[in-house]
């Protein structure tokens, strides 16, 4: 992948963990497209590329929770616990569903929607909105499997995956001015 991380403004403020995850899920690109193009015939090809995504996706995790917490919109508890969990913070719809069944939409929404305090403090839905999809789409899809969906992905869809969370974390630097 033609991606050159350091030339990112907010590569330098990220742990050196996140670095090394992010850096990884390129390489495992690059060694793919060797390999791919070192054979021949139809065995050539791996069924599922998901794997390279896997060490960005963990990085983008980090990220987030790190976002949130220099934010202000997680505790300290929260970040180092085991219990936050970015797809129930970040969903935009979740608490809206589950917390009108139970009358207390607006107080446990206000207290656990992260998504919510993006599009407050971070120039409204946009980021959100990008930030949720990148989850749903470039982590949660791709960890679990379903029967009668196969969410197996190509070399191409696992690049443009890879991107695309570098592409948000990029937005979040620039929308929240960190």
């Amino acid at each position: 992948m033609n991606i050159t991380l350091d030339t990112y403004i907010w590569w330098e403020t990220l742990d050196h963990d996140l670095k090394e995850l992010l850096k990884q899920s390129l390489l495992l690109s690059d060694t793919a497209r060797e390999w791919e193009s070192n054979l021949l015939g139809p065995t050539k090809n791996f069924h599922d590329y998901a794997f390279i995504v896997f060490p960005a996706a963990k990085a983008y995790e980090g990220f987030l929770k790190n976002f949130f917490l220099d934010m202000n919109f997680i505790t300290q508890k929260e970040f180092s616990g085991k219990r936050f969990r970015i797809g129930k913070a970040l969903n935009p719809t979740l608490y809206s569903q589950e917390m009108k069944k139970h009358g207390r939409y607006k107080k446990l929404r206000l207290k656990l929607s992260v998504y919510d305090k993006v599009v407050a403090h971070c120039n409204g839905v946009e980021l959100a909105d990008t930030m949720w999809t990148t989850w749903k789409e470039c982590r949660n899809i791709l960890f679990h499997w379903f029967p009668n969906e196969k969410n197996a992905i190509s070399l191409e869809e696992a690049e443009s995956k890879v991107a695309q969370i570098i592409d948000t974390i990029n937005l979040s630097y620039k929308e929240c001015k960190i």
